[in-house]
């Protein structure tokens, strides 16, 4: 075995994690399906341009080149979309998509203070007025 054949299959593995057939990720990559066949048979080996635009939509060229993946955090194909949009963004709108992200999360993550006359901190309150 070498390092084509090592390589051939951590490609396909790359692929097969985010949810891509041959034909998407070809396209992506900007290259036909045929030689991305190619590539995880191992009969070619993908250039730089090819793996830059495969690391964009999310692979871990570090894990197809040497086998490690690395310490960093392996991201699905929706969670890295939600990332580059995040990181695109003007600040408004991710203050806005962090708000939408947090508002399910329990009241065990909030403050809450009890009083007299059983007014509440940390919540919505209506006082009534009598």
């Amino acid at each position: 075995m070498n390092f084509d054949f090592h390589c051939a299959n951590r490609l396909k593995n790359e692929r097969k994690r985010l949810g891509f057939n041959q034909a998407a990720i070809a396209d992506l990559c900007g290259i036909s399906r045929e030689i991305w066949g190619k590539y995880e048979r191992g009969n070619a080996v993908p250039g730089g341009n090819v793996l830059c635009s495969f690391a964009l939509n999310g692979a871990n060229v570090q894990y197809i080149l040497t086998g490690e993946e690395g310490g960093g955090v392996m991201l699905s194909r929706d969670e890295l979309e939600v990332l580059n949009h995040f990181r695109a963004a003007p600040l408004a709108i991710k203050a806005a998509a962090l708000a939408a992200l947090t508002a399910g999360n329990s009241a065990s993550n909030s403050i809450s203070v009890s009083g007299k006359g059983n007014r509440v901190a940390g919540r919505d309150f209506n006082e009534n007025k009598k």
